[in-house]
């Protein structure tokens, strides 16, 4: 299925209500917060900032339209952990768990609190090990954490359904605490809370400068802003704004999603009911999830499933390859050959070197907050920085020091052409995926 620019669309935002967009910056402003970024990342900033400070003004900047990025084209799962990071002392790998159910806490807390009309699921899901070596372990691990008091279990085959079997599953790791959730409607529904709370939202309004200080400046098309505090909510666009140049390695990731069907239909074809969705632990890492209304939403699985552009570039160009991911995905559901395709989309997803986010300030004047390098664990990880930032904002941040992501900087990726180069050798010739093994901590 070649990529064309029209059908380039995510679920998500194919059934999104029509909005026009908010107006774009056309004034010069000044403010206590400016936040460059209208995705998870800066609606949830702007979200905790506004409920603490009622009397600061914050400004919100989006070039294009809140949740047209990362956020709005995403796979759906919400999954606890930090990619990167693999569980060494069970009481550190029990606290960085917690700390990012903490992510997950915060859409349930506040779709719950405001009556947000959002499509989302929190019934759990499975982490596939398709090795028998990694199997055991991962089952050795979930009975110390469950004795850490973590509410995980372990599956064996057997017991798993069988769109899991299919593709040679030996067990899996059940985390009743993670589900789905559709991004746009997220946001969109988050919008008129956010405008309520005194957050001046732009949109069409792209940042083409910033100048640090004690006062930040930033440019758009039309106008600008002068913040006392300034926050990079841009993920994988960061460095167009001339931050972490050499420290986000964007990789584009295709997505397909089926028509809806009822759930006795899926449950015939081997999805089982009250398992929002998978990810396995295969080189070239697949993913699925089950929507609210009745569609599988499918990523990952081949190496034709994810790209890299000479320079970083993240804009898409050339065709993507969804047949393969959708012959992946006929792999976990064989009996689904009959249900199409109805939407596939790609888009470009922030990877650090190590895979490990980073979220904190910096700057001469340490008034400059960021967030990003997300790789893989966005939706969860993208919500819970904007407390993070919140709370270094506030100096009460003690609760985050020591975890991986914590005033993190990530690590450094060589420049062009080797970073072009190692990538396609990687994957071309090993087939081996951007994904990064783990580290102890």
């Amino acid at each position: 299925m070649p990529l064309t620019l029209d059908t380039n669309t995510s679920l998500w935002a194919a059934r999104a209500a029509p909005r026009a967009p908010l107006p774009a910056l056309a004034e010069a402003l000044e403010c206590d917060v400016a936040i460059v970024g209208g995705g998870f990342t800066g609606m949830s900033t702007a979200y905790h900032l506004a409920r603490r400070h009622p009397e600061k003004r914050i400004v919100l900047l989006e070039a294009k339209k809140v949740a047209n990025g990362g956020s709005g084209r995403n796979g759906g799962l919400m999954l606890n952990w930090v990619n990167g990071v693999e569980p060494g002392d069970p009481g550190r790998a029990a606290g960085i768990w917690r700390a990012t159910k903490q992510g997950i806490d915060l859409v349930e807390g506040i779709i719950r609190e405001h009556a947000l009309d959002v499509r989302w699921r929190r019934d759990g899901t499975l982490s596939v090990h398709t090795r028998a070596k990694g199997a055991e372990e991962a089952a050795r691990e979930v009975e110390a954490l469950r004795a850490e008091g973590l509410p995980l279990q372990w599956l064996d085959g057997a017991a798993l359904p069988s769109h899991l079997r299919m593709v040679g599953a030996v067990g899996a790791v059940f985390d009743p605490t993670s589900g789905h959730l559709d991004g746009v409607s997220y946001l969109e529904a988050l919008l008129p809370v956010l405008l309520g709370l005194g957050v001046q939202v732009y949109e069409e309004s792209p940042v083409l400068r910033v100048v640090e200080g004690a006062t930040c400046t930033l440019t758009t098309r039309a106008g600008s802003v002068k913040a006392k505090a300034l926050v990079l909510a841009t993920n994988v666009y960061t460095p167009r704004l001339g931050y972490f140049k050499d420290r986000i390695f964007p990789v584009f990731s295709h997505v397909v999603a089926t028509q809806r069907r009822d759930a006795a239909t899926w449950a015939a074809r081997g999805w089982a009911p009250g398992v929002a969705g998978f990810d396995d632990d295969l080189d070239r890492i697949a993913y699925g999830c089950m929507t609210t209304e009745g569609e599988v939403v499918f990523g990952g699985g081949h190496n034709a499933a994810y790209g890299y552009h000479f320079g970083g570039g993240v804009s898409f160009k050339g065709t993507a390859d969804f047949a393969s991911v959708h012959k992946r995905l006929l792999q976990y559901l064989p009996e689904a050959a009959d249900i199409p395709v109805a939407h596939r989309w790609t888009g470009p997803v922030g990877l650090s070197w190590n895979r490990i986010c980073a979220m904190g300030v910096r700057g001469a004047e340490k008034n400059v907050y960021y967030a990003l390098g997300y790789s893989g664990h966005g939706v969860t990880l993208s919500n819970l920085a904007g407390k993070v930032i919140a709370d270094m904002y506030d100096h009460t941040d003690d609760a985050w020091r020591g975890l991986p992501f914590y005033q993190g900087e990530m690590a450094w990726i060589p420049p062009e052409p080797a970073r072009w180069i190692g990538y396609h050798v990687m994957t071309r010739l090993t087939g081996k995926s951007p994904r990064k093994r783990g580290v102890k901590h």
